[in-house]
């Protein structure tokens, strides 16, 4: 059985998960959120079509490892006579006159490392999302003749080889390079080292100016990374994972397509790079922003948009594939799109108000980017007490909900700051005095004086993990008895074990099984700002000793098991990773 034991490489423009065989087992063109040109991670027959393997005939030990801070992958496979090869797996991506060289294409570098190993390449492209491509070849290419764009093979391997799937003596060492349909430039094996190094060096450039905490620093590192492979580049949109269709448990029809840009999730992505001081990713993904906001009609703000732009992301699924572990539904598209969610306004406002006072940015708001949002706050004032799907995407229940009333009254006080910042005293006093409004509301309609706590929607009496953010977003201080009473409650009704629910009620699909690894950071970081640092360093060394063998998360995880479930790397759970050792690691001058 399968786990979620998969290795991301990627480029910003592509990407690909590499399983514990060193199988490119998903991997879309020529974006994230497109064709599967790997899709053997939702197919049970996974010897079918889509992947891509080299192996070592009688491989009886694999290991893999990335090359230092970069998204690089080797693995090397080994057989019983001591026999060893090396697999080098990566995206190109670098710095060439001026402009990034990011392609659609993935490269491999096999070298014989011990003795004379047997190997043979298995390459079986798939378009429209399971089907076998037709094929056409040169002496030093494979074309496959996909749905979309055709990709070419090229290698130094004979295509009798790649064609034939046999096993040969490895005697030298060996270049692939699958992407676009054009004659490749220059030598093959030359040119890949020089691709090869000059991504290495790029990555670990960007590493360099990482303000990274003391402790977990590999951790931290590993998370950034993968998260910056979650930035569609070209717009700057980020995803919230790579994949779609992985359950959030077995067989829970919990299956969505998570690639694509949730405000909400990039919200959280920017500010935790943001404390690492990766500024790119905030500037790309603020152009990104004001194009959306330029597009918003009337200040309405969807929940997700494509990694274009796009505002249609109309959900089907797809029945060539079985699913992963075979628990369909595939899906593509999501039609949270057209949901209603009130938070997206308020993580419009946070994500941009930096843009004001950070005099580090190539270009800083100004008076104009403040009027453009004043429109999202309008559209914030008005919808902050009415009902909406929620954070968590209700489809078929609509409530008053605490959490997007908050992120709405956040957008108003947020946007008094910037107004102050530009000197504009009637707009500062005008956002002020609405969200003061805005506070008293909601103070008045969610705090249960009863139960001695906030609930998670007007008028009632229920649980969220999401609560326990109005201690992130300063609408509480942590010692706040509202907050803290808060808190109590939420651990006691939502957490289980080492772990932490997002609710207990039933929902669209029942009953949650697994816990939601943001809403255990959520809980760290409440634990930390309430004074138990213990608890909150216990408790955070536990979710690092759950991440992958690449040192990642997905979204989800069984709170007794301890198995991950849900789509794969997950943004939110890198974020809770990051944000969680900048909090609760010693300073730098503890040990100088």
């Amino acid at each position: 059985m399968r786990s979620v034991n998969l290795w991301p490489i990627g480029n910003c423009q592509v990407s690909a998960l590499i399983d514990e065989a060193g199988r490119f087992v998903w991997g879309c063109v020529p974006r994230v959120d497109g064709d599967p040109a790997f899709c053997a991670l939702l197919d049970h027959d996974d010897a079918a079509t889509g992947f891509w393997s080299i192996e070592v005939d009688g491989c009886i030990k694999t290991t893999q490892h990335y090359l230092r801070n970069t998204p690089i992958l080797v693995t090397r496979h080994e057989d019983a006579q001591g026999n060893a090869v090396e697999v080098t797996d990566f995206c190109p991506r670098f710095l060439r006159e001026r402009r990034f060289y990011r392609p659609a294409a993935f490269a491999r570098i096999v070298v014989p490392v011990a003795g004379k190993p047997r190997i043979r390449t298995v390459l079986r492209v798939a378009t429209g999302w399971g089907r076998p491509t037709e094929t056409t070849s040169g002496p030093t290419y494979l074309r496959f003749l996909t749905d979309g764009e055709p990709l070419r093979l090229t290698t130094d391997l004979s295509i009798d080889r790649v064609r034939s799937e046999a096993f040969f003596r490895l005697e030298g060492a060996l270049h692939f390079f699958l992407g676009p349909d054009e004659r490749f430039s220059g030598d093959l094996d030359v040119t890949l080292r020089a691709m090869l190094d000059r991504t290495t060096e790029e990555w670990r450039e960007w590493v360099r100016g990482l303000a990274t905490p003391l402790e977990w620093q590999d951790v931290v590192i590993r998370a950034a990374i993968t998260l910056k492979l979650c930035q569609h580049e070209a717009t700057g949109a980020i995803v919230a994972a790579l994949t779609t269709s992985l359950p959030e448990h077995a067989d829970s029809g919990r299956n969505w397509d998570y690639r694509y840009c949730w405000v909400r999730d990039a919200y959280y992505t920017v500010q935790a790079l943001n404390r690492l001081g990766a500024l790119d990713v905030l500037e790309g993904y603020l152009e990104y922003l004001r194009n959306i906001v330029d597009d918003a009609k009337g200040g309405h703000i969807q929940p997700l948009y494509g990694v274009g732009g796009e505002a249609k992301l109309i959900e089907r699924t797809e029945d060539r594939l079985p699913g992963y572990r075979g628990m369909g539904p595939v899906r593509v598209g999501n039609q949270a799109y057209e949901q209603v969610q009130h938070d997206a306004y308020g993580q419009i406002v946070l994500s941009n108000v930096q843009a004001f006072f950070d005099h580090r940015l190539f270009r800083m708001a100004d008076a104009d980017d403040f009027a453009a949002l004043e429109r999202i706050g309008e559209k914030a004032w008005e919808v902050y007490d009415k009902p909406d799907a929620g954070l968590w995407e209700l489809r078929t229940k609509a409530h008053v909900h605490t959490y997007s009333a908050a992120m709405c009254w956040a957008a108003c006080d947020r946007l008094a700051n910037a107004a102050e910042q530009l000197g504009l005293a009637d707009r500062q006093a005008f956002w002020a005095d609405r969200a003061q409004a805005m506070r008293e509301r909601i103070e008045g309609e969610a705090w249960r004086p009863d139960t001695q706590r906030v609930s998670a929607t007007f008028g009632g009496d229920d649980l969220d993990a999401s609560i326990i953010q109005l201690l992130d977003l300063r609408f509480f201080a942590p010692d706040d008895p509202r907050f803290r009473g808060t808190l109590v409650a939420v651990e006691d009704g939502l957490r289980r074990g080492s772990h932490m629910l997002r609710y207990a009620t039933e929902d669209d699909f029942g009953l949650p099984h697994t816990a939601f690894n943001v809403c255990t950071f959520w809980l760290i970081e409440a634990l930390h700002a309430t004074g138990r640092l213990v608890d909150a360093r216990a408790l955070f060394e536990e979710m690092v000793a759950r991440c992958t063998p690449a040192g990642l998360l997905s979204e989800d995880i069984d709170p007794v098991s301890g198995e991950l479930w849900g789509n794969y790397p997950q943004t939110y759970s890198l974020v809770g990773l990051i944000n969680c050792a900048v909090l609760l690691s010693r300073p730098w001058n503890s040990v100088r």
